[in-house]
């Protein structure tokens, strides 16, 4: 479109169904290849891309040709059909329904970018619903619990306390 000129950065996080159909050290790598592909071919960037057994982050350049709801299905069921399709899982994989994203201004990307690579490190620390809930509450975003995905050890959660603004710095520690 003429005249039309964005500049938008977004993170999306999503888990996966199963906790026995989990994403493997072994293979992870090539899905997120995978995953570049869906981006690239949705015409958006991928900045970043990394995660966890239970979940992945993905940070993109959003070019809005495609809607976010749009994108977010199509990397889901694509990479859903390319891990059972190659057998990668013991049980049939899938990701949990639902997503969180989350948009950056430029001055964040790289903060976000060290946060996505830094998983493992980050994870050490915090589970992944804890993860979660700090970025819901650190965005401003009513939430109810009974809502969020069907989290692995979800049986801890420590207390956080929102933020007014969205405090990037402190949800990335």
């Amino acid at each position: 479109m003429p005249n039309t000129y964005t500049q938008l950065y977004i993170q999306f996080v999503f888990a996966v169904k199963n906790r026995e159909a989990s994403i493997n050290q072994s293979w992870k790598n090539d899905l997120y290849k995978y995953i570049t592909g869906i981006v690239q071919n949705n015409k958006s960037k991928l900045i970043a891309i990394n995660g966890m057994s239970d979940h992945i982050h993905i940070f993109i350049g959003y070019k809005p040709s495609v809607s976010i709801p749009d994108l977010v299905k199509d990397i889901k069921v694509a990479s859903t059909l390319w891990i059972n399709e190659n057998k990668l899982c013991k049980y049939r994989f899938a990701w949990q329904e639902g997503y969180g994203a989350f948009s950056y201004g430029q001055s964040q990307i790289d903060l976000v970018y060290k946060y996505i690579l830094n998983q493992e490190v980050h994870h050490q620390k915090k589970t992944f619903k804890e993860e979660y809930i700090d970025f819901l509450k650190n965005f401003n975003i009513d939430y109810e619990e009974k809502y969020l995905f069907d989290f692995v050890g979800d049986d801890v959660l420590t207390s956080s306390t929102p933020t007014e603004l969205p405090n990037l710095i402190n949800l990335m520690l």
